[in-house]
């Protein structure tokens, strides 16, 4: 098994398009064409340096769009199927590949299925999702919108199947595999086979939280993980002026990289932004350039790279903050810091100058309690990336 070869060039902004375009929740006909707000934000895409579109859900749901009611169909308050065809074509025009969020481990309290398995216990749809104990839908974690799919049923494996081939056949490159380490390995090791036989080209990134990269690629067939080790050991080790986290993980990090190479992030849909979760504004500047020096698949999350704040809280409407509506006709919003802006076009456009990045091996070669230098070597070239906590500062420079 080997990920796509386009993937090792790489570099993804991730949106998420339900809060981007200021989807209006009452609007269900799809008449505000909502996706379509995302073309005008195309262009500054590429010139961050980015050639992938990560998307969040586009799919019909009851709220978040991660509670599904229909894999088959673009949400309504996002616009039609023609408004997601359009937003791929003009992404593609770009040279951007697109992704989609695949939600198939759970799916929404209106979808049609459950409603019928509802309606007859004992009927055909009934088997497509896990029971609890005492013979109610298992929800996933704890979450009563969200009713686990029976993922050993043959009818659940196959509708993912055909609806991740669907999507591609459409146009679009890949697809994010949502709570995928909820999902029985033997799940993906079925479905991503059947898969590739008819899209060999198509790449798959399994959301994972913590756990052996290693083991799990090898069990599941998936391309690539989302690195959160990386993403938690450096905001961590900056905000508690402890490089020995960074250069800890780094260690675990290379030997992911060795397995199958990661998507790595400073921020996403799910977290705190790293320009309110660092304590020092100033290492927003380390964070990133941590980002674009090791091994991995990079995806900087709309707005980190204009050092937009928001601040994740575990409630209703908690993921708001860092989900805002984005200006329709792709200025740039308030608060937005054009000097972030300009860091992440030099770094992103470093690691597009050294494309072997993006399986380097990393090597710490020094760090003790404000200092942390490492190695990042590949086949076409080495780089050495000194970090200076207390000074908030970086260098890169050849080794």
């Amino acid at each position: 098994m080997s990920a796509p070869d386009w993937v090792q060039h790489a570099i993804f902004w991730h949106v998420y398009p339900l809060g981007f375009t200021g989807a209006h929740p009452d609007r269900a006909d799809g008449a505000d064409h909502s996706l379509r707000r995302l073309l005008p934000w195309l262009d500054h895409a590429v010139g961050l340096g980015a050639n992938g579109l990560l998307l969040g859900p586009v799919f019909a749901s009851a709220t978040h769009g991660y509670d599904t009611t229909d894999h088959l169909r673009v949400d309504p308050r996002l616009g039609t199927g023609a408004d997601l065809d359009a937003l791929v074509a003009e992404a593609r025009a770009r040279g951007l590949r697109v992704v989609l969020d695949g939600v198939f481990n759970h799916v929404g309290p209106e979808h049609p299925r459950l409603l019928a398995a509802r309606a007859d216990p004992h009927g055909p749809d009934a088997a497509w999702f896990r029971r609890t104990g005492d013979g109610d839908v298992a929800v996933f974690e704890g979450h009563p919108g969200l009713h686990v799919l029976d993922h050993g049923n043959p009818a659940v494996r196959d509708h993912v199947v055909e609806v991740l081939c669907h999507w591609l056949d459409r146009g679009v490159d890949g697809w994010r595999l949502d709570a995928a380490y909820a999902v029985g390995d033997d799940f993906w090791a079925d479905v991503l086979p059947r898969v590739r036989a008819r899209h060999p080209g198509a790449w798959f990134l399994g959301e994972v939280i913590h756990g052996e990269h290693d083991a799990v690629t090898a069990a599941t067939t998936i391309d690539s993980l989302t690195q959160y080790e990386l993403w938690k050991a450096v905001w961590s080790s900056l905000n508690d002026h402890n490089p020995h986290e960074l250069a800890w993980a780094l260690g675990r990090h290379d030997r992911f990289v060795a397995a199958a190479v990661p998507n790595t992030f400073v921020g996403n849909h799910d977290v705190t932004r790293i320009a309110s979760r660092l304590d020092d504004r100033r290492h927003v500047a380390l964070a990133v350039a941590v980002l674009c020096t090791v091994g991995g698949i990079p995806s900087v999350y709309a707005g980190d790279e204009l050092g937009l704040t928001g601040v994740k809280e575990e409630r209703a409407g908690g993921d708001d903050a860092v989900r805002p509506e984005f200006p329709a006709d792709g200025s740039l919003p308030g608060g937005a810091d054009t000097g972030l802006l300009d860091l992440h076009r030099e770094l992103i456009g470093l690691r597009r100058r050294h494309p072997w990045l993006h399986g380097a091996r990393t090597e710490v070669e020094h760090v003790d309690d404000s200092r942390l230098v490492y190695v990042s070597r590949g086949d076409g070239g080495a780089l050495r990336v000194t970090l200076d906590l207390a000074a908030a500062t970086w260098d890169v420079a050849d080794a």
